[in-house]
């Protein structure tokens, strides 16, 4: 087993999360995911989804129902698998990474708060890439806030008609269907808040602009201009939506702590390498003590994160309560810990850590954003400190 493996000896996983994250390990170096040509993000992220789903990876961000129709590997969502794939994917590339993630998320209200029909309608072709996922929640002046929402919908007979504009949209320009969370009552904060899926062809749902960013990220806003809904889109109940995206990101927000987990696990594999080669005076990087010194702190780093990580995981899927506190801790210290560990990395690679497109220079942009998006580190604490205190 190699060392990117061996915490899978732990005892949050049984012999199908061990063979789950083997057989991930060795498709995707068979793929040779970590030379993908991201060039051009769209095209390469719809591929990686096309890809994911036709050898399978893709049903374990759904459930499978109680008959098994509806493409999931599991009846429900499991928190460790969903964590194992993406620490796996992010150690070979982001995109893979958040092609996987995005299916799961962007879907996640319609396994948690979907009817059968509308289930049966979308969920099939998530698990197998033919259809793209995105989850619409933020707004320009909405984002850790999920109250303050603006954009809303008002009943028009069978259908709400929404306007407003979503931003920060993962797959915005490149999904087939929008899971949207918009304003169904103006005085009542969040609890006013109501989720609809919209598909991207949608009459007065535009893309009001692709946002570019510092790592490949397909990114948009979106602009709602008398865009007519039915109401037999809706999730969940009216006026409930906002339970149902906390609902939402409170299962998918573990797996941001292992895609942190796989990019720092990567760095240290990078480092490790660089330094047994690299000659310095007479030896090689590696026989300094500080070198030595500097694995030490980013091995230990790594590991606090998976134990948190899994933890979290593990109290959701075998547990039976709510791992708020406990996801809280895994995303704020793995996304922390591995921009740390990143930051160690491109320093012991010195200038060549800097070379655009080099692999620790990618991880370092790639692991900034995990410290913001699903809820900022700052946000994290918060969320820690509210559990602490119902005492």
């Amino acid at each position: 087993m190699t060392r990117e493996l061996n915490h899978l000896e732990w005892p949050f996983f049984d012999d199908t999360h061990r063979k789950l994250a083997q057989r991930l390990d060795e498709w995707c170096r068979e793929h040779d995911l970590s030379s993908l040509d991201d060039t051009d993000v769209y095209a390469a992220s719809r591929e990686l989804v096309r890809l994911l789903g036709r050898n399978g990876w893709l049903r374990y961000v759904v459930p499978s129902g109680s008959d098994g129709r509806l493409g999931g590997k599991f009846p429900v969502l499991d928190s460790r698998s969903l964590c194992l794939v993406r620490e796996t994917l992010s150690r070979f590339h982001t995109l893979a990474d958040l092609a996987f993630a995005m299916q799961g998320l962007g879907s996640g209200a319609i396994s948690l708060g979907g009817n059968e029909a509308i289930q049966q309608r979308y969920l099939p072709s998530v698990a197998s890439g033919e259809r793209i996922a995105a989850f619409a929640l933020s707004e320009p002046e909405a984002g850790s806030d999920v109250a303050a929402l603006k954009c809303a919908a008002r009943r028009d007979g069978d259908d709400f008609v929404l306007d407003g504009y979503k931003t920060w949209i993962s797959n915005g320009d490149l999904a087939d269907f929008y899971c949207v969370f918009v304003r169904t009552d103006e005085n009542a904060g969040s609890r006013g808040i109501t989720a609809f899926v919209v598909d991207a062809d949608t009459p007065g749902l535009e893309i009001d602009h692709r946002i570019d960013v510092m790592s490949p990220h397909p990114l948009a806003m979106l602009r709602f201009e008398n865009c007519r809904v039915p109401a037999a889109n809706m999730l969940g109940e009216l006026n409930q939506g906002f339970k149902l995206a906390m609902r939402t990101l409170d299962v998918f927000r573990c797996s941001v702590a292992a895609a942190a987990l796989g990019f720092a696990r990567r760095a240290l594999a990078e480092s490790i390498t660089h330094a047994r080669g690299r000659q310095m005076f007479g030896q090689t990087l590696a026989d300094f003590q500080l070198t030595q010194a500097a694995f030490g702190d980013m091995a230990a780093e790594i590991d606090q994160s998976a134990l948190l990580t899994y933890r979290a995981a593990w109290v959701r899927d075998v547990g039976g309560r709510p791992s708020t506190a406990e996801t809280a801790m895994a995303k704020m210290v793995s996304t922390e810990s591995a921009q740390w560990v990143i930051d160690r990395a491109l320093q012991m690679f010195g200038g060549q850590g800097v070379v655009s497109n080099s692999p620790v220079e990618r991880l370092y942009r790639d692991i900034r954003a995990l410290r913001i998006y699903e809820g900022a580190t700052e946000v994290q604490k918060l969320i820690i400190a509210r559990e602490m205190l119902k005492g």
